[in-house]
């Protein structure tokens, strides 16, 4: 029923507001009027007063509060709702609500999650079931209570990639799940404004099982494509979708960077105009190449999504060339230069540099191209070495100089790949080849490896290498005959590549081919303006180094898994390939949320689709404000009652009752601040193991008296007597009160909000422990091989985690209270993994082990399930068989050492690694 901008539940309740007047003469008539009656004896109590006194005729101040007392409690209970939707109201239908969760939602994110909140509390008002499914992960629907979804809202955020296409396997499922639903289904649909092929499919799937509804709230999504470098200008292109593209538009691009001390700057900001009509606009933006270098990315400002930020990569960056020849050109003779084809190979991509090696060893460039240069000064040659070292490369080239001189052939020079023999080997001499040589396939070692051979190059002169031990492994690229003609060496962080044929036509006809190009873009000689082809990164893997989130903020990659080459740019941006910059060898690139030549197209809904904007007023319910203002009314009535009668008079009771209606007024944050100062004494009076709350009843009951378990056998073995367990919600509690978390992981477990993040990076970070149970030994190993583990890969991605490694033999862990070498729970079969110990970690002579990192390892990752090996009820009695008979009870036993061993490391650190000090320090002391 509505009454104006008024709704009830349950508006027959309000049939009890008739028996108002009722209630009015009986509580008029309560007490009765005494009967006058005189009597001469009252004369001997006059001067007495009764300390009680009886009033004859109930107020009628008092008859009204009790009438708006009885009329708020009946109101109450009729459901009041403010604002309701009349639309919304009629149907007991389950409600599933669909978010897409892309980038696109990330700007207008809290809006939607206020809209889904009102959403579930009007279904919990209603008592239907509820489902939330986002579209980025889709999953199949799981009908709960509505508070239920409630609680699990701040882990629903958006990811920085699209909906899956209707051919994923996720997808598929989801749409099966749907198709599977008997019964009707309302849909609420919270788009993201952008219209994609999967939505079709999704949206009939959904609307055969009732009515759907859309919510989106009209905002211009604005993204911005990679830019490029283009006639020496970078090019900046945004795109947006709109609904009014007659309305033109300006966004500020900013372009970020490092400055020389390595800090994040703002390096320059210009403007992209829309035009009337256009979804697409475009600007240029002119830097100087030391500027271009240092660029890491571009943002539009005030926009807070994945897709306004663009990741530049090796595209933007132009490497800086010294040329170096080792003769003058000849004026008229440019294409017997020894330097021609490389300036003609290098000048679209590359800034060169020309002048004397000390001159432009100063200015740090990328690589130096030493073409027939066989003599170098003793300075020359030491400046260049350290140069080398520090992680540039010498690029040379053979001729005539190098063939006729000594450079390295007695012993190998340190600027040189491979010793030389004295003498060439070209067509027609002393070591003659009947005809030119082609070129052999490239090794898959090779970087050349994937370049197509044309038969139209030749070598019909070449310098020769001296074979030795050494020269197989430094060869990148032969002749037919299998003769080196590419020769490499790695010196420092840096390397010495050396083509045993000039730079010009002289020797070879390879500096007139294609190829040539080709494989100087392969040793990084020059920056690539485009993305290579697929084919190319084959059996190479990518490793990331900075990733995008959907609200566009860049962090370091961590610990994620590198990418395959052949995935790299051909597979779509989504869980297995996070936005970001990726990393091979020399060489990065960029993978953005949106493609060079990717739009955005404003999302457009069939008629028969209810569409609506998330301005609309929220419902509010006042069913509980108004029940709570007839508890005041009748507390207000006790007091007033015992005013009336005479029974507050003097200071104690007065004050009795003031701090009776200031109890009642609520005070919420007190009540709050006492919970949690209750909840933090009770976590800190005593040691207590703590458990992770996942939101399923099961799995937290089992932690619950795993934990219970463990804490006894503590207790009966060690001196550590844990108090009883307590349940962490990431969201509410204070972390840092417990030493020692134990968190099972489940495949539908929502993801912790940025708060919850935060709160859990700064526990790893200040000395916590966490052990993460993904309780699939017995179908998977460490990894996303089930749900489990994919689950688990999605929590952690934003964690604060230090590179893991399989548990070693001489860990504390296997020796802190307990010497243990499995560490099984219910299973016995899985790994688990622990911090990496340092790369410098040695075994030292005297010492049972190596000298491992000195701090307690942040996180154990495994999935045995120890809380079902450790669960124990209320008499002490196990509570989940493990493995059968005597071999199980064992198996039982060594998971509860595995459990004491990890809570003693956890309170004590490695204080085991110091017993081998124990002989030094006894003698010291003369012991």
């Amino acid at each position: 029923m509505l009454i104006g901008g008024l709704g009830f539940i349950a508006p027959w309740l309000l049939v009890a507001l008739a028996a108002l007047p009722v209630l009015w003469l009986l509580l008029r008539a309560v007490p009765p009027a005494p009967v006058r009656r005189r009597f001469p004896g009252v004369a001997l109590l006059l001067g007495l007063r009764d300390e009680e006194s009886v009033s004859d005729r109930t107020p009628w101040w008092l008859l009204a509060l009790r009438m708006l007392a009885a009329a708020a409690v009946i109101i109450g209970l009729a459901g009041p709702v403010l604002n309701p939707d009349p639309a919304r109201r009629a149907t007991s239908d389950p409600l599933l609500i669909l978010l897409d969760g892309s980038w696109a939602s990330a700007p207008e994110w809290p809006r939607k999650e206020d809209a889904v909140e009102t959403l579930l509390g009007e279904a919990a008002r209603q008592g239907r079931t509820a489902a939330v499914v986002r579209l980025t992960t889709p999953e199949a629907p799981v009908f709960q209570t509505p508070e239920t979804w409630i609680t699990r809202l701040p882990g629903l955020g958006p990811e920085p990639w699209q909906p899956p296409a209707v051919d994923d396997a996720a997808m598929v499922r989801f749409l099966d799940a749907v198709n599977e639903i008997d019964g009707g289904l309302e849909t609420v649909w919270v788009s993201d404004g952008l219209a994609r092929p999967s939505r079709n499919a999704v949206l009939a799937a959904v609307a055969d099982k009732g009515q759907v509804r859309v919510l989106e709230t009209g905002r211009d999504v604005i993204a911005l494509r990679p830019a490029s470098f283009e006639d020496g200008a970078v090019q900046l292109t945004a795109v947006r979708a709109s609904h009014d593209l007659d309305r033109p538009h300006v966004v500020s691009v900013q372009a970020h960077g490092r400055d020389p001390a390595g800090a994040m700057r703002l390096l320059e900001t210009t403007e992209i105009s829309f035009a009337e009509g256009a979804a697409t606009a475009s600007q240029s933006l002119i830097l100087p190449a030391e500027l271009r270098a240092r660029l890491t990315h571009f943002t539009i400002a005030a926009e807070r999504s994945a897709g306004a930020v663009a990741l530049t990569d090796d595209g933007l960056r132009r490497r800086e060339v010294a040329l170096i020849a080792g003769r003058e050109d000849r004026e008229g003779l440019e294409l017997l230069s020894p330097l021609h084809y490389l300036q003609r190979a290098l000048e679209t991509n590359a800034d060169l540099l020309h002048g004397a090696l000390t001159d432009v060893l100063p200015a740090n460039p990328d690589v130096v191209v030493l073409a027939d240069v066989a003599t170098l000064s003793d300075g020359e040659a030491a400046q260049l070495q350290d140069w080398v070292e520090g992680g540039g490369m010498l690029l040379r080239f053979a001729g005539p100089r190098l063939a006729a001189s000594d450079l390295s052939r007695d012993s190998e020079d340190a600027l040189m790949p491979v010793r030389l023999r004295a003498g060439g080997r070209n067509v027609g001499g002393a070591m003659s080849w009947g005809e030119p040589k082609t070129l052999a396939p490239f090794d898959a070692e090779s970087p050349f490896h994937g370049l197509e051979l044309s038969p139209d190059v030749t070598i019909s002169s070449q310098v020769m290498a001296q074979p030795d031990p050494t020269l197989s492994q430094r060869v990148i690229a032969r002749l037919s005959d299998g003769t080196p003609l590419v020769t490499r060496k790695h010196l420092g962080d840096g390397q010495v590549v050396l083509f045993h044929v000039t730079a010009n036509a002289e020797w070879s006809t390879l500096p007139l081919s294609g190829l040539f190009v080709q494989m100087l873009e392969r040793l990084s000689v020059s920056s690539v303006t485009s993305n290579p082809d697929p084919v190319e990164l084959e059996g190479t893997t990518w490793q990331p180094q900075r990733v995008i989130d959907a609200y566009g903020t860049i962090s370091n990659a961590g610990t994620l898994p590198g990418v395959d080459g052949e995935q790299m740019l051909s597979a779509p941006i989504g869980p297995a390939l996070l936005p970001g910059l990726y990393q091979s060898e020399d060489r990065a690139i960029a993978r953005n949320v949106l493609a060079s030549d990717d739009s955005l197209v404003p999302s457009t809904w069939p008629g028969d689709v209810i569409v609506e904007g998330i301005t609309d007023p929220a419902e509010q319910p006042l069913g509980g404000a108004l029940l709570a203002l007839a508890l005041l009314f009748l507390l207000a009535d006790i007091v007033a009652s015992l005013a009336l009668s005479g029974r507050l008079r003097g200071a104690r009771p007065t004050v009795a009752a003031l701090a009776l209606l200031a109890a009642a007024s609520g005070l919420p944050g007190q009540g709050r601040a006492q919970d949690s100062d209750a909840f933090a004494i009770e976590a800190t009076s005593e040691v207590v193991l703590a458990h992770v709350l996942t939101g399923n009843d099961q799995i937290d009951g089992l932690a619950q008296a795993g934990l219970q378990g463990l804490s006894n056998v503590l207790s009966f073995r060690t001196s550590v007597e844990p108090a009883v367990p307590m349940a962490v919600d990431l969201e509410t509690d204070e972390l840092s009160l417990f030493p020692f978390l134990y968190w099972p992981i489940s495949a539908d477990q929502p993801i912790p909000s940025d708060a919850a993040y935060a709160k859990l990076n700064r526990y790893l970070r200040t000395g916590g422990m966490i052990l993460f149970d993904t309780r699939d030994a017995d179908i998977a190993g460490f990894g996303a091989a089930s749900p489990e583990g994919r689950r688990l890969q999605a929590i952690a991605r934003p964690l604060d985690i230090p590179p893991l490694e399989p548990i070693p033999e001489d860990h504390v862990i296997t020796r802190t209270f307990y010497l243990l070498q499995d560490f099984p729970g219910r299973f016995a079969r899985g790994d688990i993994w622990v911090e990496a110990a340092p790369a410098d970690a040695e075994l030292i002579e005297g010492m049972p082990f190596r000298n491992l990192n000195d701090g307690v390892t942040p996180v154990v990752v495994g999935g045995n399930d120890w809380a079902s090996a450790w669960a124990v009820d209320g008499n002490g009695n196990a509570l989940v068989v493990v493995g059968s008979g005597l071999a199980g009870e064992r198996q039982r036993e060594i998971a509860y050492r595995f459990g004491v061993n990890l809570v003693m490391h956890v309170l004590t650190g490695n204080y085991k690694s110091d017993q081998v000090h124990v002989p030094a320090l006894l003698d010291r002391l003369g012991q």
